[in-house]
């Protein structure tokens, strides 16, 4: 196995923050300079692609003003809908994307285990468990998330996060602005600290 498709959900929707990942660099937004990956080629492919875990907010991340960042839940259902983008990119790029998000921490981490198994947690982090997907056009899919699925109190994300990830679904998934309002609106950590109005001044700042 040399490359794999890693599907995002949270900022990494837009692509320039997730290239500051492949890079280095510091995101817009966001208050952490990133590492980047050893070898910095770009993606060979990228797609959207929809995942049926459920989307919500929680935690206050260092990087994005100390507030809420995007996880998905652990259980597959097709009622959910949640836009991803894709990337196809290298084995080692996919480990060290795994690794500035998790602070630095060196993972040991068989992809091949993981999609018999269909995830494995390999640290008790935020971003510590991989999720196999499925795959398209012969690579795996693989994401990531915490292991602490909905049972954590739900945050409230930043502005500047939230303008990342609309700025994503706009610009990286070409959805229009009702769309994007629908979906952000609906989300645990969104729902109670932002009304539809509010996300619609953010796509405005966009």
């Amino acid at each position: 196995m040399k490359y794999v498709w890693y599907a995002s959900y949270g900022s990494n929707l837009n692509r320039d923050r997730f290239l500051c990942y492949i890079n280095g660099g510091k995101p817009k937004g966001s208050e952490k300079i990133e590492v980047g990956c050893r070898d910095r080629s770009l993606p060979l492919k990228e797609a959207t692609y929809i995942m049926h875990y459920p989307l919500y907010f929680a935690k206050a991340s260092d990087r994005w003003q100390k507030q809420g960042v995007a996880f998905i839940g652990l259980e597959k259902d097709k009622k959910h809908h949640t836009y991803s983008r894709k990337y196809l990119i290298t084995v080692e790029q996919f480990m060290d994307v795994v690794k500035q998000e998790n602070n630095g921490a060196i993972l040991d981490m068989d992809l091949n285990e993981i999609m018999k198994r269909g995830s494995k947690t390999l640290k008790d982090s935020w971003y510590g468990t991989i999720l196999y997907l499925g795959e398209k056009n012969g690579y795996p899919i693989f994401t990531f998330t915490a292991d602490f699925d909905l049972d954590v109190p739900f945050n409230k994300p930043s502005k500047e996060y939230l303008g990342m990830i609309i700025n994503g679904l706009k610009t990286t998934l070409k959805l229009e602005n009702t769309d994007v309002v629908n979906y952000i609106s609906s989300k645990p950590g969104v729902v109670g600290n932002y009304n539809r109005k509010d996300i619609e001044k953010l796509i405005e700042l966009d």
